[in-house]
């Protein structure tokens, strides 16, 4: 059962990534969008999840990175943004 739900997660997760990916090309959200960012976000870790289960190391350190430049994306702007404000 474990297993079925890891490859859901895995399959899921692709579809969330390309779904942002075709969101972002058809110009229905911006690269700069939190939305964006949390699709990517959510698919990296479902990458991770699957990837690691499987014994595909090289993708979810990949997928590791990929969610810390989508947290970046959604946390970091907001910070840096405020703070070139307050300047």
């Amino acid at each position: 059962m474990l297993r079925y739900t890891i490859e859901i997660v895995g399959w899921t997760a692709a579809a969330v990534m390309l779904a942002a990916y075709l969101l972002l090309t058809n110009g229905k959200i911006s690269a700069r969008s939190s939305l964006y960012h949390w699709l990517n976000v959510l698919s990296g870790a479902g990458f991770i999840v699957n990837s690691g289960w499987n014994g595909a190391y090289p993708s979810a350190c990949i997928n590791v990175v990929w969610v810390a430049i989508g947290l970046y994306g959604v946390f970091g702007r907001s910070v840096t943004g405020s703070a070139a404000t307050a300047e």
